[in-house]
């Protein structure tokens, strides 16, 4: 299947699979007498409109280069990573501010069936987050990983769900806050794992050159070509699931212009197919 096919069918089932919890939890928080599932399906809603953006980011950052976009549409996905980030925020500040309103009025303890309900959750978002997180491993995708960790950040708070609801059913009448409480400490996993997305997003949007593996793999199959004698630089910009590469090749120094012009053909030819996750490539041509 086709790189940017694959991706949009990876935020398709994320989205398909957040609509059906968020409305499983919510059902299951209002019957269950539960605010810790009731918070969990506030993130779930909120992930269903992060998965909307990432799905629009991703088909605008698959359109072709263009006169206006010379390297492409790729940026927006850091750009909608940005976005979802501010969307996990909002929805743990939205979650911690109502789990303490929670902690200070007293109410009914949770129901234990709704441990059965929470017990299916995480094992599904688990799956779903390791199934995402191949795939943004394997398309290169910051917007996907971003939607990887969603999953995860949901399953930690389901299972800090799970662990609240079970306190307070061990413990009975004057343990129920232990489910707010679990829905409280879920906002702390929350607000870190929202670093860890946002952090490489801001380092693409920053053009941050830090790919020694694939510059490693650039150098070793660019010493194939015949004619190259070495590389110099070698830069690299990300964009999207692309790579754009500025490279200073050495050739021979007495070939001619023409012949320099065609390795440096060649040269960008033979990266571009073998490794097929290359974008622009810029070949400079050195004198050896």
């Amino acid at each position: 299947m086709p790189t940017p096919q694959l991706a949009i069918r990876t935020v398709i089932f994320s989205l398909l699979g957040n609509v059906a919890l968020a409305v499983i939890k919510f059902l299951a928080g209002i019957f269950g007498n539960s605010y810790a599932l009731i918070a969990d399906a506030i993130e779930s809603t909120v992930d269903i409109f992060s998965s909307l953006l990432v799905l629009l980011g991703m088909r605008y950052a698959n359109r072709p280069a263009d006169e206006n976009h010379p390297y492409g549409h790729g940026k927006i996905e850091p750009l909608v990573t940005f976005l979802v980030v501010g969307f996990l925020i909002f929805s743990a500040i939205t979650i911690a501010t109502q789990s303490i309103e929670n902690i200070q009025t007293p109410h009914e303890l949770p129901e234990s069936w709704t441990l059965l309900v929470l017990g299916a959750i995480i094992i599904w978002k688990e799956i779903s987050y390791q199934v995402v997180l191949r795939r943004s491993k394997k398309l290169k995708s910051s917007a996907l990983k971003a939607e990887a960790w969603h999953h995860r950040s949901d399953a930690i708070t389901s299972v800090a769900a799970f662990v609240g609801i079970s306190i307070a059913l061990f413990g009975g009448p004057g343990f129920e806050v232990a489910d707010d409480y679990a829905a409280l400490i879920a906002c702390g996993f929350i607000l870190y794992n929202c670093y860890g997305i946002f952090r490489p997003a801001l380092g693409e949007v920053m053009d941050e050159n830090n790919h020694e593996e694939l510059i490693a793999e650039i150098r070793e199959v660019s010493l194939t070509v015949p004619g190259v004698k070495g590389t110099e630089k070698c830069f690299i910009r990300k964009a999207g699931m692309k790579y754009h590469v500025d490279l200073h090749a050495t050739v021979d120094g007495r070939q001619t212009v023409r012949e320099g012009h065609d390795i440096a053909h060649l040269l960008k030819d033979t990266l571009r197919r073998e490794i097929p996750q290359l974008g622009h490539v810029l070949i400079h041509i050195e004198p050896s």
